[in-house]
C-alpha cells in the first residue's frame, strides 16, 4: 500500500535519478580524503554557502553538535532560542559532548530579539561562564523564517563581542526560497552553518557543515571523535549532489502546496489556523473545537493510507514534500471531513 506521509519532510524518498547516481558513484575512502564524489559534494556545499570549506556528516544533529564542539571549550555557555532544535531535540548533547551550558532566550514565534541576546551575553566576572557561541536557526522548526535584517543585527552584536555564530540551517534552502534570496545571503551572517540534504531535498542520508577552512579542519577531527568518519561515502554524496543542485530549486512547489493545504483545512468546521504563519512547507492547526482527538485522527487516517503525527502543544503539523501532490492533499482533506463529520 502506498501511503501519503505528512509527518515530516524527513520521510521523502530518494528520486530515481538519485538511486541511479548512487549505484554508479565513483568512491574512495572518506577518512583518507580520497573519495572523489564526496570531495565534490563538499566543494559544492562550500560554494553554495559561501564558506571556505564544508564537511559531510551523517545527520543534522551531528552537524550541530560538531559545530558546538568546534567553536567552544568546556565550561562555556552558548546562547540559543528556548524552542530551537539544539535545545529541544538533540538529547542534551551540548552538555554531554561539549561540556557547555545553554542559556536560552525566549523568541517571538521563535525569532530572537537582538537586545535579549545582548543581555544574555556574560560580562567579565569571575563567577560567570564565558559566552562561547550564539546559535541561530533559519528556517525555524515552527515554519517561521527569520528576516535577514534580524540575522544581521544579531551577527553584528556577536562580532562586536568576538563571539562566533552558528546557524542551524536544516531547512536553509526553504528559508532562502521564502526570502527570495540565495542561501549565501543568509549564511553571510554566520561563522558556520549546518544544512540538511535529506528533508525536503530528498537525499536518503546526510547534512553539510560549512565554515572557514580552519574551522572545518578542526570539525573533521571532532566528527571522527563522534564516530562520523566514513569510508565509501561517495554513494551517499552522489544523492547529495543532486539534492543540492536540483532539488533546492523545486522547494517553492512544496511551499505553494502547503498554502493550498492551509486553505483546504480552513474549510473544515472547528479547525483553526493562521494562514500568514504558513511560510515554508509546514501547516500547523488546532482541531480542539472539532471534538475529535488527535489520537483518533491519527488512527483513522492511517486506516485510509495517510500517515500523520499527533498533536504537540495542542497543534498538529502537516508537512508537504516532493512525494505529496495536490491530489494527495485533496484526498486527505476529504478523509478528514468524513472523520470529523
Amino acid at each position: 500500500m502506498k501511503y501519503i506521509d505528512l509527518r515530516s519532510d524527513t520521510v521523502t524518498q530518494p528520486t530515481d535519478e538519485m538511486r541511479e547516481a548512487m549505484a554508479k558513484a565513483v568512491v574512495g575512502d572518506d577518512v583518507y580524503g580520497d573519495d572523489p564524489t564526496l570531495c565534490l559534494l563538499e566543494k559544492k556545499a562550500a560554494e553554495y554557502s559561501a564558506k571556505e570549506a564544508a564537511l559531510f556528516v551523517p545527520s543534522g544533529t551531528m552537524g550541530n553538535q560538531v559545530a558546538v564542539m568546534t567553536h567552544t571549550k568546556r565550561g562555556n555557555e552558548i546562547i540559543a532560542e528556548e524552542n530551537c532544535h539544539i535545545v529541544q531535540h538533540e538529547v542534551g548533547a551540548a552538555a554531554v559532548l561539549s561540556g557547555v551550558m545553554v542559556r536560552t532566550v525566549k523568541g517571538n514565534m521563535g525569532i530572537m530579539d537582538p537586545q535579549d541576546i545582548e543581555k544574555a551575553i556574560r560580562g567579565d566576572d569571575i563567577h560567570y561562564p564565558q559566552t562561547g557561541l550564539i546559535c541561530m536557526e533559519n528556517a525555524l522548526s515552527n515554519g517561521t523564517v527569520v528576516p535577514l535584517s534580524r540575522m544581521k543585527e544579531i551577527y553584528s552584536i556577536a562580532k562586536e563581542r568576538n563571539i562566533p555564530v552558528h546557524l542551524d540551517g536544516a531547512r536553509l534552502f526553504n528559508a532562502a526560497a521564502t526570502l527570495g534570496v540565495d542561501a549565501s545571503q543568509i549564511t553571510q551572517y554566520t561563522d558556520s552553518v549546518m544544512f540538511c540534504l535529506s528533508k525536503g531535498l530528498c537525499a536518503p542520508v546526510g547534512s553539510m557543515l560549512a565554515g572557514s577552512r580552519q574551522f572545518v579542519d578542526k570539525a573533521r577531527k571532532n566528527r571522527k571523535l563522534l564516530g562520523g568518519g566514513m569510508r565509501q561515502a561517495g554513494i551517499l554524496a552522489a544523492a547529495g549532489l543532486i539534492a543540492l543542485e536540483k532539488m533546492t530549486k523545486r522547494l517553492p512547489e512544496d511551499h505553494e502546496n502547503a498554502k493550498y493545504m492551509a486553505k483546504r483545512l480552513a474549510e473544515i468546521p472547528g479547525i483553526k489556523l493562521n494562514y500568514e504563519d504558513v511560510q515554508i512547507n509546514m501547516v500547523f492547526f488546532d482541531m480542539e473545537e472539532t471534538g475529535i482527538s488527535s489520537e483518533k485522527l491519527v488512527k483513522e487516517l492511517l486506516d485510509k493510507g495517510i500517515k500523520i503525527n499527533g498533536a504537540e502543544d495542542g497543534l498538529i503539523r502537516y508537512v508537504t514534500n516532493n512525494d505529496v501532490t495536490r491530489e494527495d492533499i485533496d484526498y486527505t482533506i476529504q478523509c478528514m471531513k468524513e472523520i470529523i463529520k
